[in-house]
């Protein structure tokens, strides 16, 4: 557990001490919650699915650009929930938005029409420059909308013939976990298993426009589209060269392919531009958002795109109970609100650059690379006598910062994008830390 940083918004009158009704175990002091950090991960592991594998630290409060465990300790966030939590914890404008809502109305379904969507759809197409939004939940359901979406398009527009349309994607690719999107997996844990999978599905490597050049040269006339990460997240903050992104919309325009992004991750400010894609001035046709859209409140995603391609889906041919509620609609605005208002783009471009520069000075023989664009950054480790990436990751823990490896060998660092210079100072001084310690313990 953290111990140098201690709760500091607590009084002692919020220790509340609470008799267990389960394992015969005894009351103990807690600041948050009624049931202690071990406890939490037992319950855990023994009722739930074992298909996580967390950092040992049990979270049950968050504000801003912290969270604290039951027993009070004090953590920076440094993975934002995967960038779900750009605007920070529990905003209070969003916040307000959830409770004001929640009182008049939550869910209708589609079967009915509500007084929140329409407003919600004229604000966010109007704020990302598109002519319609199809609404989800998750960033899968979102993902999985945009492919069926793009063989729509092939088939009825493109003149593809029935049941041939191909979708491409890049190697170490991740766009979520469902049975065709992990048909386009590189990685044997996402898709190990889990056969068959759903055809029509090829990858080509990443930051290689050559690659889809020659793929479309040869197959071009059955492509659908080519869906992509502008920066791949999960394989590890992976930034490709400059011009591969507008290098691969012009290949997919001259083919007649639709040019997906995948700004789950990277967009809605959190790489210093708006979207990734903004810094090469490509427009997808088709752009897929989620996470930080509803600033880490409710599960909410969204598909944008022009009539051309959204018509090509007609009622009854996809859908979701929730898409689109009215909470999910109100929460959404206020989070774009909080990201244009708070100026968290212009934030995350100049803190990130600072944040690099600092951490590029740090010398030691288990820091290989820093790399990333705004406030999303990873760290290469080159493991050293037994010392991996999780390692690093719990000495940051103990000094009161978390952040979780992806692979064995990197770490991902991607605080909301509120925080402060001197608050992010604060943060530097303790990655240095860790790494001083690193060396004491490799005897360096």
């Amino acid at each position: 557990m953290s111990t140098n940083l201690k709760c500091d918004c607590s009084t002692d009158n919020e220790i509340v001490e609470v008799e267990k009704n389960y394992g015969g175990k005894m009351s103990q002091n807690l600041k948050y919650g009624n049931i202690s950090s071990s406890e939490a991960m037992e319950l855990e592991e023994k009722y739930g699915a074992h298909n996580y594998h967390p950092l040992p630290v049990v979270l049950a409060k968050g504000e801003g650009v912290y969270v604290w465990d039951p027993e009070g300790n004090r953590y920076y966030d440094f993975l934002s929930a995967y960038s779900a939590v750009n605007q920070g914890h529990c905003h209070p404008k969003i916040i307000q938005a959830l409770i004001d809502q929640a009182k008049e109305l939550t869910l209708t379904s589609r079967a009915f029409y509500n007084n929140k969507l329409g407003e919600y759809e004229k604000y966010i197409t109007e704020y990302f420059g598109y002519d319609m939004v199809l609404p989800m939940n998750s960033g899968a359901e979102a993902v999985e909308t945009a492919m069926k979406l793009a063989r729509k398009w092939a088939y009825n527009v493109k003149g593809v013939a029935s049941d041939s349309a191909i979708l491409i994607f890049a190697d170490n690719n991740f766009h979520g976990r469902t049975i065709s999107i992990i048909s386009a997996s590189s990685d044997p844990d996402c898709f190990g298993g889990f056969g068959p999978f759903t055809p029509g599905i090829v990858r080509i490597p990443y930051d290689d426009a050559n690659a889809l050049k020659e793929y479309l040269e040869k197959n071009g006339k059955n492509v659908a589209a080519f869906i992509v990460e502008p920066i791949q997240g999960e394989a590890g903050v992976v930034v490709p060269k400059d011009g591969y992104l507008k290098d691969c919309y012009d290949l997919c325009h001259q083919y007649n392919v639709l040019f997906i992004a995948d700004e789950i991750q990277s967009g809605l400010g959190r790489t210093g531009k708006l979207l990734a894609c903004d810094y090469e001035n490509v427009r997808p046709d088709v752009l897929i958002l989620g996470k930080a859209l509803s600033g880490g409140v409710l599960p909410v995603s969204a598909v944008l795109a022009d009539k051309d391609i959204m018509l090509q889906i007609k009622p009854g041919e996809h859908g979701s109970t929730y898409g689109g509620f009215p909470l999910a609609c109100v929460v959404a605005i206020a989070a774009l609100e909080v990201i244009k208002e708070e100026k968290l783009t212009e934030r995350a471009f100049e803190l990130g650059e600072y944040f690099r520069n600092e951490l590029r000075k740090i010398e030691h023989p288990m820091l290989k690379l820093v790399r990333g664009k705004g406030l999303l950054n990873a760290i290469v480790i080159e493991p050293m006598n037994g010392f991996e990436a999780w390692d690093v990751c719990l000495k940051l823990k103990d000094k009161g910062l978390l952040c979780k490896p992806t692979h064995r060998h990197i770490v991902r660092l991607a605080p909301p994008l509120i925080i402060t210079k001197e608050q992010l100072d604060e943060c530097i001084q303790i990655i240095k830390d860790v790494f001083n310690d690193l060396s004491a313990n490799l005897g360096q």
